[in-house]
């Protein structure tokens, strides 16, 4: 599998773009910001975008989602419970970018066990609630690797202090659908470095 992963926009998320070696489709996961750059990765791999992925709704995670959409026509995905804060950006949005925020449209509203397929890689959805309602993570089938949003990080957890969120429910969700995944898997998180789920099972403070 071909993945580039790219720190972008203010607050430095990581973007993901996952393509499939021999059909060329790809998927972006978390397109936060700086579309050109996504889109330069993008053409300079000569992949064919399918599906741009919203782990979930918060503004550094979807920034350059309508940038995307009119370059490639992709449609976007996201949890159906986000759904509406990509036509609504937040005021937390509207601070940080200025009111630059492009509002963009989800045209896939996902949910618990749906699969988003590139060339011969699926993706299964999560839904792992606390971060925001809506928030999701995305297991590589036949492969050690989850894409987890911020939902967990290396050494710490997503904030649950913004509208939406919860700390019970954000720690149920990592308990449930990502520590019962097995410790060899490889976390790839929101920001900061990637982890595994043994690393945080066992040294992150908050479990």
């Amino acid at each position: 599998m071909i993945q580039k992963v790219m720190s972008v926009g203010m607050l430095e998320s990581n973007c993901y773009v996952l393509g499939d070696e021999i059909s060329r489709e790809a998927v972006v996961i978390d397109p936060g910001g700086d579309g050109p750059y996504i889109l330069e990765v993008i053409q300079k791999e000569k992949l064919k975008l399918k599906t741009i992925i919203n782990t979930h709704g918060h503004f550094d995670h979807v920034g350059a989602n309508q940038a995307l959409k009119e370059a490639t026509g992709a449609p976007i995905a996201i949890h159906a419970a986000d759904a509406d804060m990509l036509s609504q950006p937040s005021a937390e949005a509207l601070f940080f970018t200025g009111g630059r925020l492009q509002p963009s449209r989800a045209e896939i509203l996902l949910g618990e066990d749906d699969i988003l397929s590139f060339g011969n890689y699926k993706l299964k959805v999560l839904h792992t609630p606390g971060h925001t309602v809506g928030g999701i993570c995305l297991v590589l089938q036949n492969e050690p690797l989850v894409y987890v949003g911020d939902t967990l990080f290396a050494g710490s957890i997503g904030r649950t202090d913004f509208p939406g969120g919860s700390f019970e429910d954000l720690i149920a969700s990592v308990r449930t659908k990502i520590f019962t995944l097995g410790d060899h898997y490889l976390v790839l998180p929101g920001h900061g470095p990637a982890t595994t789920v043994g690393q945080e099972r066992q040294y992150n403070p908050f479990f």
